[in-house]
């Protein structure tokens, strides 16, 4: 005990140390902790789009130039950028009040226009709020649910028709005519125990899951989730921030071991108002629904995964005939992913399959061989056929056009990302659509027709840019945001050197390694060494981004940081690479990080005897590990948010990954920190 708080003050005096040096400098080239945690190094970003008229032009959110501090909705074409105001902040004041737009909408026929504001927090996410409905025509302006409590309502979506607007408030479905304002409840069983339309936290966390309903393109049926969390055990987070006195803050958290919340999909008849369920096979607390999606006005998809979720099924359900057939199966030994946890996938959650061939088939990434690939798999016979028959992974699905799916790969080099695209006939046309001149990470917003997109660029030597590009040409219509004004600001400050490395473990695992070395850097001195670290499967580190002004600030105070990735991280090295984490978190991914700091230790600039590791989360609990098990190489450490117990995380994420504790407790029990526990020798802060 007395060795552990020596140690603390040890960290605490030092930290102090370096923050009163930091924070004394008044060379302007420096960064200090408090111009780091400020606004001054944030670079700018662009606003949420919507395309419209199939892509040939978009709407975003724009300040006010006429009204100071209220937003209004600006109209882009595509082709040219020319600007036009779509929705004036004088249209939307309420009483002579300015509204902050969070969010927005529009009806198919774009005449109205729903609009976000007023949010409030839902476990990550705020997607409780107030909606209010302008009416484009007749320049009129409507709460939704204006008899509800404030901040109250979600997800609210427009009718085909145009004339309805459906929203969740506390657990159940509504629908109100845009019109007239008149509300009709669509399910009534709705608790903190039975959720209608949205999800429990667990669902949020580990699948993405917010919006939990879909109308069909005929607005005859709307498909939509029930989850029964009534078993569900309650974990109490303690709030003493807010008061002097403390409370308790209730949260359905099912961990590892525990069953999950019952599940099933109901469809309502819009015209009578009756619901029937879909008899998907298997119970419902034994198997999870990642998704739903309707190919057409009498087909919905579904996405159904087993408990141990190494195993997806497809349906396709007919809610005329109430016909259920099953149209897609994939196994794997270790788990089937639903989500690709990678730095270009975009839009995390929305797990639908995209849809081709007029609706005949649709797209599915998976890692049946050696290597993540799309497939497009026929819906009336299941049959799959290849689209990218490459030697190399797929990094995330853009979207589809007619003829190519557009993706996201990098054959070369795994710490960066492109675009390229495939012809949908799987004949092996494959083309890098980025230019060469972006090197590092690239993502995109591709438009419905696949003419447009928003193209972002960033890598450690360029600030992030983003340009409205047209396909698959990729010429450059107009740069949105530039961050001219944060890259001339950041050529102010003596900025430390990054470099990429490669490192071969004794076990002969290659490991990227990215290196931000201190200013002033001399190879024939000695340096501290901080290793940032994640280590699991839903980050990678070692990436070709901007570098965040934490690691410059600590490069700045003399330090050398090192990231390095393991397997089981979502590198681009395969599936073997990816999957050989199952059930061996703690134990593979944590003799990786530290092999690897072995070799890279051996360089003669890098001081053995001072070196410290730290991480969030799952870098959290490998620091712990790292500390534990391998205190000969890491003397200090920091874990932020550590699971120090494998057994008493979430069942979605850890089960996963380790399997059911019912079948492999040993498993958990060797890859949790609190096991190793007592072999600590270094200074540990938690």
């Amino acid at each position: 005990m007395y060795k552990s708080i020596q140690g603390l003050f040890i960290i605490g005096l030092s930290f102090i140390c370096v923050l009163s040096i930091a924070q004394s400098a008044s060379d302007p080239a420096l960064l200090t902790l408090d111009r780091i945690f400020s606004d001054e190094f944030r670079p700018d970003s662009e606003r949420p789009i919507q395309w419209i008229e199939d892509g040939n032009a978009y709407v975003t959110i724009e300040p006010s130039v006429s009204l100071e501090g209220a937003d209004e909705l600006i109209r882009y074409d595509s082709k040219d950028r020319s600007r036009t105001t779509f929705l004036s902040a004088e249209s939307i004041l309420v009483n002579d009040s300015s509204m902050t737009i969070e969010g927005f909408s529009l009806s198919p026929d774009r005449s109205r226009v729903i609009i976000f504001t007023n949010s409030s927090r839902v476990w990550r996410s705020n997607t409780k709020g107030d909606y209010w409905v302008y009416d484009l025509k007749t320049r009129s302006l409507k709460q939704l649910g204006a008899s509800f409590e404030p901040s109250s309502l979600m997800f609210a979506k427009f009718s085909h028709d145009n004339r309805w607007v459906y929203y969740v408030h506390d657990f159940n479905i509504y629908k109100e005519e845009a019109a007239t304002n008149e509300v009709t409840q669509l399910t009534n069983d709705g608790t903190g125990d039975i959720i209608n339309g949205t999800f429990d936290w667990v669902y949020e966390e580990e699948f993405g899951k917010r919006d939990g309903f879909s109308l069909d393109p005929s607005d005859r049926h709307l498909a939509f989730w029930r989850l029964d969390a009534s078993s569900t055990g309650i974990f109490y987070m303690i709030n003493n921030t807010d008061s002097i006195y403390s409370r308790p803050i209730p949260i359905q958290y099912p961990k590892v071991g525990d069953e999950p919340s019952a599940a099933k999909i109901g469809i309502i008849e819009l015209v009578s108002g009756e619901t029937h369920w879909i008899p998907l096979a298997g119970g419902e607390r034994e198997n999870y629904i990642p998704g739903i999606q309707w190919v057409d006005d009498d087909l919905l998809l579904i996405q159904q995964m087993n408990r141990h979720q190494n195993q997806l099924i497809v349906w396709a359900y007919k809610p005329s005939t109430r016909a259920l057939r099953k149209v897609y199966t994939e196994k794997e030994d270790t788990w089937v992913d639903i989500g690709y946890p990678d730095v270009s996938a975009n839009n995390w959650g929305n797990n639908d399959l995209p849809i081709v061939d007029d609706g005949g088939s649709f797209l599915r990434m998976t890692e049946n061989d050696e290597w993540r690939h799309i497939y497009k798999i026929d819906i009336r016979t299941g049959n799959k056929k290849l689209i990218t028959p490459t030697q190399y992974d797929v990094a995330s699905f853009q979207a589809a056009t007619d003829k190519n799916a557009y993706f996201i790969a990098s054959p070369y080099n795994s710490t960066q990302r492109y675009l390229y695209s495939a012809d949908l006939l799987g004949k092996g046309q494959i083309k890098r659509v980025t230019p060469k001149e972006y090197s590092g990470i690239n993502t995109y917003n591709i438009s419905p027709n696949g003419k447009y997109a928003i193209h972002r660029n960033q890598s450690v030597n360029e600030v992030r840019t983003v340009h409205l590009v047209n396909l698959p040409e990729h010429s450059v219509i107009e740069t949105i945001v530039n961050n001219r004004e944060y890259g001339e600001l950041l050529s102010t400050l003596d900025l430390p050197e990054v470099k990429f490395t490669e490192v071969t473990t004794e076990d002969g695992i290659s490991i990227d390694v990215r290196m931000v070395l201190p200013l002033g850097f001399d190879a024939s001195k000695k340096y501290p060494v901080l290793f940032h670290v994640y280590g699991e499967p839903w980050g990678q580190v070692a990436v070709d981004r901007q570098i965040g002004n934490w690691d410059y600030f600590m490069a700045q105070q003399g330090y050398v940081v090192i990231d390095m990735d393991n397997r089981g991280t979502p590198c681009l090295k395969g599936s073997e690479w990816r999957k050989s984490i199952y059930r061996k978190i703690g134990v593979i991914n944590v003799r990786d990080q530290a092999m690897a700091a072995q070799e890279i230790l051996k360089l003669d600039y890098l001081d053995n005897d001072r070196t410290a590791v730290w991480g969030w989360s799952g870098g959290g609990s490998m620091s712990l590990n790292l500390m534990f098990q391998h205190p000969d190489i890491y003397g200090t450490g920091i874990a932020v948010a550590a699971v120090s117990n494998q057994l008493i995380y979430d069942n979605i994420y850890q089960e996963r990954y380790m399997g059911l504790p019912q079948e492999n407790k040993e498993d958990f029990i060797n890859g949790s920190p609190v096991t190793h526990a007592k072999n600590l020798e270094g200074n540990l802060l938690l």
